[in-house]
């Protein structure tokens, strides 16, 4: 894993975003402005591609899923069960990311997208796994996976 910073000019860089993206697997890429203000510092955490494949895309990532209404249902009860204070299992944590990214998937309002973000944040915090591709993909990844061998 290494960072890229990248000076631009404001109109490049959505140009700049996808081919890096092409190039390396990416995490969320930090824009601040250079002191003249005139054009943007571009700040990335980047990999190379995996070995193993693309990230699995929504329809394969959840093609074994509950229903988006069983699985909110079922964090729901979760959260009402376990005693407050108490530390939530890592299937939750999957579980509930997982469902917030289907229901941001559905839904183009941002305050979705964002929810989905941050559980899926705290899923990669919880794994302590490695920033470097956007969280959704990783809870896919690894929603796919425990689905798959349950």
């Amino acid at each position: 894993m290494f960072e890229i910073r990248i000076i631009c000019d404001p109109a490049d860089t959505d140009r700049v975003n996808a081919a890096l993206s092409q190039a390396f697997t990416i995490g969320r890429v930090r824009q601040h402005p250079t002191r003249d203000g005139k054009r943007l510092r571009l700040y990335v955490t980047a990999d190379h591609h995996s070995h193993t494949g693309p990230w699995p895309t929504p329809e394969e990532a959840y093609a074994l899923a509950p229903s988006i209404v069983s699985e909110f249902a079922w964090t729901a009860d979760q959260t009402a069960t376990v005693p407050f204070g108490t530390p939530m299992a890592r299937d939750f944590w999957l579980r509930r990311a997982a469902v917030l990214d289907r229901i941001a998937l559905q839904d183009v309002r941002d305050d979705a997208a964002a929810a989905a973000e941050e559980a899926a944040e705290r899923l990669l915090h919880l794994d302590d796994a490695a920033v470097i591709c956007d969280p959704r993909h990783y809870v896919r990844q690894r929603y796919a996976h425990w689905i798959n061998n349950q």
